[in-house]
């Protein structure tokens, strides 16, 4: 096809010049172009106001393989579906089936010597679906393609070639979701980047950043998530709510959990994770004995045997003194480290 076709305009005329309705559609029975002349049956209404075939409607063109069809065919009165009779052209291209042509026909007035003019409307809205569809996917690949050097190194140009092909400003900022939300740009690991509004809602990679820093908002997303797993009580779920945090997440690889507090190393060693989980959630709460007991679902006594018991392990009170914010960030360095796989 060397130049654009207006098919919409070809759907008019070719409506006015039969006298009866004509609808296209794609091949998931989405309707694209359509042309109203006259009344029409209560299918054909619902799938131009609703923007889609009821099941009843749908089954047609398996009941009488319209997919298959080489050629017009001519279906019959149906009023379990609530259908006239109507002429079907499947569109194709390549032998690639692209959707249907369908013409009201329910007084038979669509002779043979109109159906070639059928026929040029589906070889038209073919070579017309066919060159949308590979401009889109032209377009997919090359989005995904900036998308990578994006998320590879901080990318100024890529970020302009981008906003150019999505036709956005050259100031756009970005967040991410982890996991992904509808209608963004899906990225690697289940999450989704969204051109951010004003005001900017909660994301998993916290406020908005320049479109040329998608891979910094999508490391936030990442150790956000990860700290998460890691146990991190954070609400709203977001980069901008991880506080202390922070520390953990940007601790440099050499920092060991024993580094910290050696008691951490001793905790997570014992064959029973049990006193490890007793002394996150007595100092993620402040030492507060009753609200330990009952996130953990202990009886105090039992609770104060294993608080002396991670005394004797450790040296540290998780009731009271100063090592135990050590115990704390250590503990929870060593619970992040744990969640390397979780991305």
């Amino acid at each position: 096809m060397t130049e654009p076709v207006d098919m919409q305009a070809i759907v008019d005329r070719l409506a006015v010049a039969l006298g009866h309705s004509v609808l296209i559609e794609d091949v998931d029975q989405y309707p694209v172009w359509w042309s109203t002349v006259g009344a029409v049956d209560r299918t054909r209404m619902r799938t131009i106001l609703n923007r889609h075939v009821d099941p009843a409607a749908a089954a047609v063109i398996a009941r009488f393989k319209l997919a298959e069809a080489v050629g017009p065919v001519r279906t019959p009165t149906m009023p379990d579906a609530d259908m006239w009779a109507r002429w079907c052209v499947p569109i194709r291209h390549k032998d690639q089936l692209l959707g249907f042509v369908w013409v009201l026909d329910p007084d038979q007035t669509v002779a043979e010597k109109h159906l070639p003019m059928l026929v040029e409307c589906a070889e038209l809205a073919a070579e017309t679906m066919a060159h949308a569809r590979q401009a889109a996917e032209n377009t997919t690949c090359r989005r995904d393609e900036l998308i990578d050097r994006l998320l590879a190194a901080p990318d100024s140009d890529a970020a302009r070639a981008l906003a150019r092909l999505e036709g956005l400003s050259s100031g756009t900022r970005v967040q991410v979701y982890a996991p992904a939300i509808a209608g963004g740009w899906l990225l690697p690991n289940e999450m989704s980047a969204h051109v951010a509004g004003t005001p900017a809602p909660s994301a998993t990679s916290g406020a908005p950043l320049p479109l040329a820093e998608l891979g910094e908002a999508v490391r936030r997303a990442t150790a956000t998530r990860r700290a998460i797993a890691a146990g991190a009580r954070i609400d709203p779920a977001s980069w901008d709510g991880l506080g202390a945090w922070r520390l953990i997440i940007e601790a440099p690889e050499s920092l060991s959990p024993s580094d910290i507090h050696p008691g951490a190393t001793v905790l997570a060693h014992q064959s029973n994770t049990t006193l490890m989980a007793t002394a996150r959630v007595v100092l993620d709460h402040g030492g507060d004995i009753a609200a330990a007991a009952k996130v953990l679902h202990l009886h105090r006594t039992t609770l104060y045997y294993r608080i002396d018991r991670i005394l004797e392990l450790t040296g540290v009170d998780l009731r009271t003194g100063p090592a135990r914010i050590d115990l704390q960030l250590a503990l929870w360095l060593e619970a992040f480290r744990r969640t390397a796989g979780h991305s």
